[in-house]
């Protein structure tokens, strides 16, 4: 199973993004999605599984979602200080624009990096996950 991973949009889906989700089983938004058009968009991909970022006002979006994919628990949430992985196999997390792909204490806590208007940088990342191996985090 591929799942992908994006995060922090804030209103603006990229082509290059949308090309490397093209052919995930699910995607994941980890918040602040800024425009209903990027959901929309993310679900005529595939299945779509969003949470709420702190720039999602009014938004009914959860601030956290637990679910199983292809066996692994997955825990999903916008800032990775409000993670209450339980007995997760992987956090996924955005917030900090900053991709992470580390394995603690037999947790992965992955983190795609901004893929919309980064305040830090022009690069935008979205990210992939074949459950089989580790996930791979990729502008």
């Amino acid at each position: 199973m591929r799942v992908g991973v994006i995060s922090d949009t804030h209103g603006l889906l990229r082509p290059a993004a949308l090309a490397a989700l093209r052919g995930c089983d699910h995607v994941l938004h980890a918040g602040d999605v800024g425009d209903q058009a990027v959901l929309t968009a993310l679900a005529a991909l595939a299945p779509l599984t969003a949470v709420r970022g702190n720039n999602d006002h009014g938004w009914r979006l959860p601030e956290h979602v637990d679910l199983t994919l292809a066996g692994h628990a997955i825990h999903l949430v916008h800032d990775v200080a409000q993670a209450r992985p339980g007995g997760a196999h992987v956090v996924v997390a955005g917030h900090s624009h900053q991709p992470r792909n580390e394995l603690v204490r037999g947790v992965l806590w992955f983190n795609p990096g901004s893929a919309g208007r980064a305040a830090s940088s022009s690069r935008s990342r979205s990210g992939s996950c074949t459950w089989a191996s580790r996930c791979v985090a990729r502008s």
